[in-house]
């Protein structure tokens, strides 16, 4: 097929356009990389903004490593992730499944119910004195079991377990398989693509939470390793007394984006294609 002169300049456009946009993505993760691994000196001398470093050290990342509250931070996200990501799920699927059921009686009034969450919330004072009531204050759980289920996610599982032929559901029961072993067996095995979708939704919501633990947490041996990473990023911001401590309070701030983001990175482009087909499994059905 011959392309006209009018294609080939619209063509050359939306390369043009991607790049400018894929260089203003790139750009700020670069730089953050690049101060981490540059020396101190290395920093002032480039005004603060070195591209790409001459000189390469792990200072910075020993530096924070070897401090034992960020070990234990990171110790503690990992646990909320892991922990309250598998509980979301496995909450998240017992709500969906039976959601997904036609039959079931008052599903309407029930789904009604999720979707007024999802425009209304209890308040910040009410949530915080019911997890104050229930004993969560200063507790690793107070990171968790608020925020167990997802109105959202709920909805995409459904939507997508509603896609699932009914006639295997239907031989199961034939068979006389229960609710619970249809769900178990036949149900979820269909449902790892969604399953990873909202995975992944949960896990980089409990990786990036730090406001729970603000509101939550006074207890210093539970705070999250956002939360630590927002104090060195605070630092940045007090008066220095001389000019020396801004390098290394910059190269340890640049050392914690890369430390608290680097996992999700990794992770998320083997996730990326079930991540697109739950957005979209989420906006055409509901």
């Amino acid at each position: 097929m011959v392309r006209g002169a009018e294609d080939r300049i619209i063509n050359a456009i939306v390369v043009i356009i991607l790049s400018i946009c894929a260089i203003a993505a790139i750009f700020p993760l670069l730089y953050v990389v690049s101060v981490s691994l540059t020396p101190m000196g290395e920093v002032l001398r480039s005004g603060g903004f070195p591209i790409i470093p001459r000189e390469v050290t792990f200072d910075a990342y020993a530096t924070l490593l070897s401090e034992s509250g960020m070990l234990r931070a990171l110790g503690v996200t990992v646990f909320v992730t892991v922990v309250g990501t598998a509980l979301n799920l496995t909450v998240t699927v017992l709500m969906a499944y039976p959601l997904s059921r036609k039959a079931l009686p008052g599903r309407s009034a029930f789904l009604l119910m999720i979707l007024f969450t999802m425009l209304f919330s209890g308040g910040l004072v009410p949530t915080y004195l019911i997890v104050k009531s229930v004993g969560l204050l200063n507790s690793v759980w107070a990171l968790i079991l608020p925020t167990l289920v997802g109105s959202f996610n709920v909805l995409i599982v459904k939507s997508f377990l509603e896609q699932l032929p009914e006639e295997l559901f239907e031989s199961a029961r034939i068979d006389g398989a229960k609710e619970l072993l249809v769900m178990s067996r036949i149900a979820l095995p269909l449902s790892l693509p969604v399953m990873a979708t909202v995975g992944l939704f949960y896990a980089v919501g409990h990786w990036n939470d730090f406001f729970s633990a603000i509101m939550y947490v006074t207890d210093r041996s539970l705070f999250p390793l956002q939360v630590i990473v927002r104090e060195i990023l605070m630092q940045a911001q007090q008066p220095m007394e001389n000019v020396e401590n801004i390098t290394p309070t910059q190269t340890l701030q640049m050392a914690a984006v890369v430390l608290a983001s680097l996992p999700i990175i990794v992770v998320y482009p083997f996730l990326q294609k079930y991540f697109t087909k739950g957005m979209l499994l989420g906006s055409i059905k509901g």
